[in-house]
């Protein structure tokens, strides 16, 4: 029996960090002190460095548990149109650390400018509301899922994968 060659990681992190890169929102898991759990998902924005930036309401829930609990689990997962197969979608999974970026930085200026300028003059209202929070959040780890048998473990912004295909679907 011929063994499977080794997979080419450099390749699948690239393939999975292209995958984020064509979606312009990402699905949102945050948590409540209480351990009460929230699911959304809201439009974002990305540095070269790969973290993420969100520009959100302190009405919805998931920022209030954001302030509370900084940390996060995102989401972006293949259209269902698309998969072959319901069961296997490709998927990205990151357990992010959260940061709030205070909108008097500079920093806040200049990612509120690229927000406008990629997701729409929405954001030019937005900014006028006192109780928009912006967020960085910075992925630790996480999981790529190309399909069955092929999950790869993923580390920080940039996906470093160092493990090869897990053998079982995650």
């Amino acid at each position: 029996m011929a063994l499977e060659p080794e997979p080419d990681l450099e390749a699948i992190r690239l393939e999975a960090l292209a995958f984020r890169e064509g979606f312009r929102t990402v699905l949102l898991a945050t948590c409540s002190v209480e351990g009460e759990p929230e699911a959304s998902y809201a439009p974002y924005v990305m540095d070269a460095e790969g973290c993420l930036y969100l520009f959100i309401s302190r009405l919805a829930r998931h920022t209030r548990q954001l302030l509370d609990n900084p940390k996060a689990s995102l989401l972006w997962i293949e259209d269902e149109a698309a998969a072959r197969n319901l069961f296997a979608r490709r998927r990205l999974s990151l357990e992010c650390d959260i940061t709030e970026i205070d909108r008097t930085e500079i920093l806040a200026d200049t990612i509120l400018d690229r927000m406008e300028q990629e997701l729409g003059n929405t954001i030019s209202v937005l900014r006028t509301l006192g109780d928009f929070h912006l967020f960085r959040l910075t992925p630790a780890s996480g999981t790529y899922v190309q399909g069955f048998g092929r999950a790869f473990e993923v580390t920080g912004p940039g996906l470093i994968i160092s493990n090869g295909a897990k053998g079982a679907d995650r």
